[in-house]
């Protein structure tokens, strides 16, 4: 089995926009899109004292779970087959094939599909498969983790610059409570920016609070969810393609799509103080596209 090491290679581009002009702010990306093409973005941060702790148990069997595009299960499989582990994801739902479960099977993932009902306790679905198997890791959806938050919280030891806001999108939390933590730890006073990628996304202030090292202070954003998770308008798939055809950059419309249209309403609706300083975390996640392409 190989070291678990992964080299970062995430600069921060500026982006520029007549609206942050016409404002008076600056935004920048923090790419961790360009981490790795499949373990990318907040994936690898996530998994990466996972792995090491697989590892140093001794236990090469990745178990993990996920919906039919989960850009985690492809990042998983990826990471299992760079890393020489064996890896099972259990799919949330009918048996499918489609392009994402293509690419898991191709980094070596087994697959097993289970009902919606099943799938909501995933211990139990650990146990019942594999319970006796004592090379088996469980690792939860997403990620989700303590871990997750330490590896996410190194994201701010990159940062060169101060900012005055940090903006990322929020599936799990692991993310966000990883990043505030980091500021946390750095004693830095950058206000952080929760965008939830579900209706009714309040609930993720407990996600990301149970991984926070101390009580933190942050702001979540709820209204930018555009219909629920994997979902998405006509007005929000028309800003993705304007903002990859006007940057280069590639985003979708599961998470970063959404967190980046938040950051450009609230601009718009003068949120932020001329002068501020704005950071966007590019979580990767691009695979998600594959299973919105219709929607283009």
């Amino acid at each position: 089995m190989m070291n678990i090491d992964l080299e970062i290679f995430s600069p921060v581009h500026h982006i520029s926009n007549p609206l942050f002009d016409e404002h008076g702010v600056k935004v920048f990306l923090k790419r961790d899109d360009l981490i790795h093409p499949m373990i990318s973005g907040n994936k690898w941060r996530k998994l990466k004292y996972l792995l090491k702790n697989a590892q140093e148990q001794h236990k090469n069997h990745l178990v993990t779970f996920g919906g039919a595009y989960s850009n985690h299960l492809l990042a998983t499989a990826a990471a299992a087959a760079r890393f020489g582990f064996k890896a099972i994801g259990i799919v949330r739902g009918e048996d499918v094939d489609n392009d994402t479960l293509f690419l898991c099977r191709l980094h070596g993932m087994q697959l097993i599909f289970t009902d919606r009902e099943s799938y909501r306790d995933k211990q139990a679905l650990f146990s019942k498969y594999f319970g006796d198997n004592a090379n088996a890791f469980f690792i939860d959806e997403g990620g989700a983790s303590a871990e997750g938050a330490k590896g996410c919280s190194e994201l701010v030891d990159e940062l060169a610059e101060p900012y005055d806001h940090i903006f990322c999108a929020c599936g799990t939390g692991t993310t966000a409570a990883g990043i505030i933590n980091g500021l946390t730890s750095h004693q830095l006073n950058t206000r952080f920016n929760a965008i939830p990628v579900f209706k009714n996304g309040g609930f993720i202030k407990q996600e990301i609070d149970r991984f926070l090292t101390a009580p933190a202070d942050y702001d979540l954003h709820t209204d930018y969810h555009f219909g629920g998770y994997g979902k998405a308008t006509d007005e929000l798939i028309s800003f993705v393609k304007q903002f990859i055809a006007s940057t280069g950059i590639v985003i979708e419309p599961v998470y970063t799509g959404k967190m980046m249209y938040a950051l450009y309403d609230l601009i718009r609706k003068n949120h932020f103080k001329p002068g501020s300083n704005i950071l966007a975390i590019h979580s990767g996640g691009i695979w998600g596209l594959l299973g919105m392409k219709d929607k283009f």
